[in-house]
């Protein structure tokens, strides 16, 4: 199958039409793209290696990524919506720099082609409509790496570099992304017809949803009360991976929550190395609003405002019922994944506390998140094992705390079924020896500028697959140097 095999449906194109403002991409000089994602080119139907290799179909990927070149059915859109950005209701939000391409149907469904750089819209507000290479290849390698951890994201099909330059806080190339989601449908667009009073078209908006992503519902007798459960269902999931994973998106302003559990719209966000659930890798947010922490909180609160932009279609106490809901659907998710990423196969009374108290003790050294979790995966019981584990934990093996924790795990896992073995083979599969740090990253970055792209593809290679050792990649396992400060970002990272 090639890029002129791809056949679209574009939905969207047939809602009313100042639900968003046909654009057509700004085409930029010299673009060469950098890498193809294999899994983003599989969720098309196509090969990542013809992409590249075959000559008229990476110059067909080319000016597609130029913004010079559309593919027959294409329908380049610019989405309206609004939003709340850190508490605040900003009426004057829609696609400022990327466009609605076109959506593909698959076999698996419709798949939104989005092009993010692609120019100005009428929504770009002082904004130039330009992407930058380091905030494409950040966010082409998150989706790749939450996508390996099994959280719901966005993808990207390629991502490439042009000659333009471009002004953030400093001179950098310019670049473009071409995201891929089921849908791009965010909190913010029931917000703008909410604000507006727009009842009729909130209702078209939702069955466009419920028929184009939710079918089941169509049957239900209260399809928009099911619609919003399910809202509320997928993104308990989500922030339940986001906290069992450390990953702070950073930017969790309702315009960037998507409507099917997607994590969207990656900007300054971070995998915390050393933990600490009080970060913040975001300078523009001094106040700390989406730290690590409060994640939770805020997805609450977001999933609150969506539901008062929903009062005309679902009854008020209604809409209470579902948010209820949003705290134990949080709760039970993560601590599934949390006991699973603690080598723990059934549900015991006090797995809570062990896993607080887990947390307590890598914040109490400082730990490292990821290796120490990948290290509790080799404990056997053994003072070798006991060794391993306190070096991991830059702790001694006499500290009070670890030895009462390491005494509670030993207990516990003597509740378990399984030996040593199988529970480390399970621990593995589920704690990543490859995580997208941001030093790492900026690895990346600096090689690609200098016109470098295989660590790019390497890194996405193990990102892609990051549970298993692969050959000849140990240095993108490292943490960044034990006093190094965390990294804080822009919005425009």
């Amino acid at each position: 199958m090639t890029l002129l095999d791809l056949r679209f449906d574009n939905a969207w194109a047939r809602l009313p039409e100042d639900f968003y403002t046909r654009v057509r991409p700004t085409p930029w000089r010299d673009t060469r793209v950098l890498d193809v994602s294999p899994r983003g080119a599989a969720l098309l139907g196509l090969d990542a290696r013809r992409l590249s290799e075959d000559p008229r179909e990476r110059e067909r990927l080319t000016a597609l990524m130029a913004g010079s070149e559309l593919l027959p059915g294409m329908d380049p859109i610019a989405q309206k919506y609004t939003g709340h950005q850190f508490g605040s209701y900003n009426p004057a939000l829609g696609d400022g720099r990327g466009l609605l391409l076109g959506e593909a149907m698959t076999e698996a469904g419709p798949v939104d082609l989005h092009l993010k750089g692609a120019g100005q819209t009428p929504y770009s507000r002082f904004g130039d409509g330009r992407a930058v290479l380091r905030s494409s290849i950040r966010e082409y390698l998150a989706g790749e790496a939450m996508a390996g951890l099994g959280i719901p994201t966005t993808l990207a099909l390629a991502v490439a570099v042009n000659d333009e330059k471009v002004m953030r806080e400093r001179v950098e190339p310019g670049a473009t992304l071409m995201r891929l989601a089921e849908s791009h449908i965010r909190f913010g667009h029931f917000e703008w017809l909410y604000q507006r009073r727009r009842v009729e078209d909130m209702k078209r908006l939702a069955w466009h949803v419920i028929e184009r992503h939710r079918p089941a519902f169509k049957e239900s007798d209260a399809p928009f009360s099911e619609l919003f459960d399910d809202v509320v269902a997928r993104t308990a999931e989500l922030i339940a991976a986001w906290q069992a994973y450390g990953f702070v998106h950073a930017v969790m302003n309702t315009d960037n929550m998507s409507l099917l559990g997607l994590t969207i719209d990656y900007g300054p966000y971070a995998f915390m190395d050393r933990y600490d659930e009080s970060l913040v890798p975001n300078h523009t947010d001094e106040f700390g609003r989406y730290a690590f922490d409060q994640q939770p909180g805020v997805a609450l609160w977001n999933l609150a405002v969506l539901a008062q932009s929903l009062t005309p279609l679902i009854e008020v106490e209604r809409l209470r019922e579902s948010l209820d809901t949003f705290e134990p659907k949080l709760q039970e998710a993560y601590a599934r994944r949390m006991r699973a990423r603690l080598g723990l196969a059934n549900d015991e009374d006090g797995d809570r506390d062990l896993v607080m108290a887990w947390l307590s003790l890598l914040a109490r050294h400082k730990a490292d998140f990821h290796r120490s979790f990948r290290a509790l995966g080799g404990y056997d019981g053994s003072r070798a094992a006991l060794s391993a584990l306190a070096d991991t934990l830059e702790c001694e093996t006499s500290d009070p705390a670890f030895k009462e924790w390491v005494s509670r795990y030993e207990r516990r896992l003597a509740a378990e079924r399984r030996g040593p073995e199988e529970r480390r083979s399970a621990m593995d599969a589920v704690n990543p020896r490859y995580v997208l740090r941001t030093h790492l990253a900026q690895r990346v970055l600096e090689a690609a500028e200098e016109g470098d792209p295989e660590p790019l593809r390497e890194f996405r290679t193990c990102l892609a697959d990051p549970f298993r050792e692969h050959s000849g990649c140990e240095s993108w396992t490292q943490p960044p140097p034990r006093h190094a400060p965390p990294v804080c970002l822009s919005c425009s990272s």
